[in-house]
């Protein structure tokens, strides 16, 4: 229509069962209204909406309340708590909306508010609570509903920084352990870097770009993208799992120690990881410490001269823990499973070309950087 801009223009994405899904952008970008439409407080004027496949634009007036009710909740940015409601009248609130038995409201309020940490606080009142604490009892009055599906429309930008970290390691924490679909709108891209499995980028009502936080940080998908991820703090969105290679080469206990050492020579390298049959780590291999045990000559096996003196993590770890590991270590990083089992290794110049270039993933690595093993 001439004159009228729409908020939302052909938005078209799909959200997984237990997915945590990120929209943002900045201010009037149209991501408020798009999560607004998922419930239909604010109603599309085309498209299809579908929740397990449920025709939602479709339903009667009894039916969306029924799933406003029953299947999704929305956690807003300022609380929406009843004043005169006990934090425990205001976790269970969705609930009293279905008319379930004052016991069973009782008994999960009391449960959903132990789980966000307010277990001693459900006899008080919302304004003896500081704001990260009414944000956990939002949250709480979300779980105690048991709805598979939370819309969080910018639920801590009101907080402050240290509160508002606290409730996304909550928030991550909870959806992790109890498998809640969210969908989380943020105008914060370290937010929603860190967060999101995915992320829809959205500027002036369409969609820029959707993915994982390590595409659009790796491949942004055009020049506003790659303004909006400047000042982006890679090494807490990169996780070592990102960046790994595989080694050059690893060892054996049984191998001799001077082939092992040869090897070594070849590729430039300073030591290696000695693996079993199930590609456990058994220990590491240092150069130094093998061309001693053959000093003279002598023939023996690598079991002979193996060293503990290593650092491993898991594939989830933020690249900003493990800068120190990287530094100090004597051979590439192990990234290994709980079982000790090598899944990559992280070298220095690895480390440094994530972080510096745009696109270094994984794959790329180990071609043109010094040959560690």
């Amino acid at each position: 229509m001439p004159g009228h801009k729409a908020a939302a223009d052909d938005v078209n994405f799909t959200v997984a069962q237990g997915e945590f899904f990120v929209i943002m952008g900045l201010s009037g970008s149209g991501k408020s209204t798009v999560l607004r439409m998922l419930n239909r407080l604010v109603e599309p004027t085309a498209g299809t909406l579908e929740i397990e496949g449920r025709d939602v634009a479709g339903m009667n007036p009894a039916e969306l309340r029924d799933l406003r009710n029953r299947k999704i909740n929305m956690v807003f940015q300022h609380f929406a708590l009843f004043p005169h409601f006990t934090v425990r009248e205001n976790a269970a609130y969705a609930l009293h909306l279905r008319n379930v038995s004052a016991a069973e409201r009782a008994e999960r309020a009391d449960w959903a508010l132990r789980t966000v940490g307010l277990g001693e606080w459900g006899d008080s009142l919302p304004g003896e609570l500081s704001g990260g604490m009414r944000q956990r009892v939002g949250l709480a009055r979300a779980l105690a509903s048991d709805a598979d599906i939370l819309l969080m429309d910018e639920p801590f930008s009101a907080l402050d920084p240290l509160i508002r970290r606290d409730m996304q390691d909550l928030l991550m924490t909870l959806q992790r352990d109890l498998r809640r679909t969210v969908v989380f709108v943020t105008h914060d891209l370290n937010e929603a870097m860190r967060m999101g499995d995915r992320i829809m980028i959205m500027r002036d009502g369409k969609v820029v770009q959707l993915g994982t936080a390590q595409e659009i940080l790796n491949t942004p998908a055009d020049d506003y993208v790659t303004e909006f991820i400047a000042d982006v703090d890679r090494t807490r969105v990169l996780t070592t799992g990102d960046i790994m290679r595989e080694p050059l080469f690893t060892a054996t206990q049984d191998e001799d120690a001077a082939d092992v050492l040869r090897r070594l020579s070849n590729v430039e390298g300073t030591g290696t990881y000695v693996l079993d049959a199930q590609r456990r780590v058994q220990g590491i291999a240092r150069a130094d410490r093998v061309a001693k045990a053959i000093t003279g000559g002598k023939k023996v096996t690598i079991a002979s001269c193996m060293s503990d003196d290593y650092d491993r993590v898991a594939d989830d770890v933020p690249l900003s823990d493990v800068f120190s590991l990287v530094g100090r270590n004597p051979v590439p990083l192990a990234v290994t499973d709980d079982e000790r089992r090598l899944l990559g290794v992280i070298p220095q110049a690895t480390l440094l070309a994530a972080l510096a270039t745009p696109g270094t993933t994984s794959q790329q690595d180990g071609k043109d950087e010094p040959k560690n093993a």
